[in-house]
């Protein structure tokens, strides 16, 4: 299958590196040349359980010249997704199919606005990856499943395929009939880590060692479920305890969240389409979520605080 990862930090390179072992035709896309010069010389170097392998990879700064894909996984953080999918004509043909694997809610109304509904799946990951330097990163695949379905729900010959190429390739892939549970199932685990790593820098070693940030992230993953209840999701779990365990279940101690490795880089995080996103939709419900709203006004301080007030080098 032809895949292009749209957006190849570390949790497209991770994806990319295993679907090209998996003996995939797969291009990764990113807008950083530095990585994408040292995956081109040197090859991408996955970082898994400790032990180093290199992966010869196909990496492009831009879609042009790639041709139409059978596949785009979009990757890229959350506030570029429409720039992005707007500037892949080149990659996009009548029969490919787009699907973003992103943190939180809301791209996939981004994604059908631009290209068409028809083209568009949904899906989420449970695998990680962390961004060592350019062409190195952590895997953080064992373990780890990732589900796709249909806007509507149909399992359909396309999903199913994609979900076996995927699965053949080491990423246990399954299509799931109640795509926007799972989409909220997902949510949850965003919820339960991202902002408070984010917030305390803590990677996962650190963040489940300290009570209080337990208890914090529990609070916030139970206003979560409230509202999804009250929209009339169907979840897996109502229990916070479950999300709170997932998250970290079969990632290193050093695992960093995608939200502590943007505030590291000095980089705008996705809170708005995390924790921001329970609120909008706990306003929705009419469900109070201040939690997470304490949550969104604190990383949003942080960004704050990078853009303007943190010493320049």
């Amino acid at each position: 299958m032809k895949i292009c990862m749209l957006g190849s930090g570390a949790l497209g390179s991770v994806l990319g590196g295993v679907l090209t072992e998996g003996g995939n035709d797969v291009w990764l896309i990113d807008a950083w040349a530095g990585h994408v010069d040292a995956m081109n010389d040197r090859g991408l170097t996955l970082r898994d359980g400790g032990v180093d392998r290199t992966v010869k990879v196909k990496a492009r700064t831009s879609p042009e010249g790639i041709g139409p894909a059978d596949l785009i996984i979009v990757l890229v953080k959350s506030y570029h997704t429409k720039e992005a999918i707007e500037k892949a004509d080149a990659i996009i043909g009548p029969d490919t199919v787009v699907m973003s694997l992103q943190n939180g809610l809301g791209h996939e109304e981004i994604l059908a606005d631009a290209v068409g509904r028809q083209h568009v799946l949904a899906g989420k990951t449970y695998a990680g990856g962390v961004m060592l330097g350019p062409g190195h990163v952590i895997a953080g695949t064992r373990g780890k499943h990732t589900y796709i379905g249909e806007l509507d729900g149909r399992i359909t010959g396309r999903a199913t395929r994609i979900a076996d190429t995927m699965t053949r390739a080491g990423l246990a892939t399954e299509v799931s009939a109640n795509i926007m549970g799972t989409m909220w199932d997902k949510l949850l685990i965003n919820v339960a880590t991202g902002a408070l790593a984010g917030i305390t820098r803590l990677p996962y070693g650190g963040l489940y060692g300290v009570p209080e940030v337990r208890q914090c992230a529990l609070a916030a993953v139970a206003e979560c479920i409230s509202v999804a209840t009250a929209l009339g999701v169907k979840l897996t779990s109502e229990n916070p305890e479950d999300a709170w365990n997932l998250a970290a279940e079969g990632l290193p101690k050093e695992f960093k969240t995608s939200m502590l490795q943007s505030i590291e880089k000095g980089a705008a995080t996705e809170i708005d389409f995390i924790n921001g996103s329970v609120v909008r939709a706990g306003t929705r419900a009419n469900v109070p979520t201040p939690v997470n709203q304490t949550l969104v006004a604190c990383v949003k301080g942080i960004e704050l605080w990078l853009a303007q007030y943190a010493p320049k080098p």
